[in-house]
């Protein structure tokens, strides 16, 4: 009832606006009463922050499982996080759309919560990418500029899929997990060959030896 509760909702308030929509007008769409509906929800500020909470936290404590797991690799732990993204994107678009759109709305309160979460996430992102980058695995770039790039690229799903088009949400959860990790990985696979600066001068070397081959031919 809770998911159907969301459902209705979302699609009110993306058809009318958050403004011109009431709780009587989610409760006839759900076909129950009004004071039925205060079983669930009191006011159309806390649905709202429901649909928030589900949104952003969501992704938050699954991508902090994922991270503190053993035995994954940064490369392993950034294709997880891209998939934990974009099946959420693709499950579930229109509360996205809505969430994004309703920004300006969100209370004061509900307003910063979210921009700590989004920080919270763009943070786990880095950290991966940070860790792929000190291992070798990945191209030394700024951090947070890939991460913010990843976390786009897994975002903007929610605009173009459409469940039950052409495209899969597997198919295009796994291309964009290639995608993510091609975008850093460093040529050739080749990984760091111990630690400090004389390791990276070394992998600098032969990025330099490959290059010069790449020219020669």
């Amino acid at each position: 009832m809770e998911n159907e509760l969301y459902e209705h909702a979302t699609r009110l308030f993306a058809e009318r606006g958050f403004a011109g929509t009431s709780l009587q007008d989610i409760a006839d769409a759900m076909g129950i009463t009004r004071p039925a509906l205060y079983y669930y929800v009191k006011s159309k500020d806390e649905l709202l922050a429901k649909l928030v909470t589900e949104v952003t936290n969501g992704p938050l404590d699954e991508l902090s499982g994922l991270v503190a797991r053993a035995g994954l690799d940064p490369v392993q732990k950034l294709r997880g996080v891209v998939r934990i993204i974009v099946a959420r994107r693709t499950a579930q678009p229109e509360r996205f759309r809505l969430l994004i759109r309703s920004e300006a709305e969100l209370p004061e309160e509900l307003t910063a919560a979210y921009d700590q979460t989004r920080r919270a996430i763009l943070k786990v992102i880095a950290g991966v990418i940070d860790d792929g980058i000190r291992a070798g695995l990945f191209r030394p770039v700024d951090a947070r500029i890939a991460a913010l790039g990843v976390l786009g690229m897994c975002n903007w799903v929610a605009w173009w899929f459409h469940p039950g088009g052409r495209d899969t949400p597997e198919a295009v959860i796994e291309q964009l997990a290639d995608m993510a990790v091609g975008a850093l990985q460093r040529p050739d696979g080749h990984v760091l060959d111990g630690e400090g600066p004389a390791a990276a001068i070394k992998m600098l070397r032969q990025d330099l030896d490959h290059l010069e081959r790449i020219l020669d031919l």
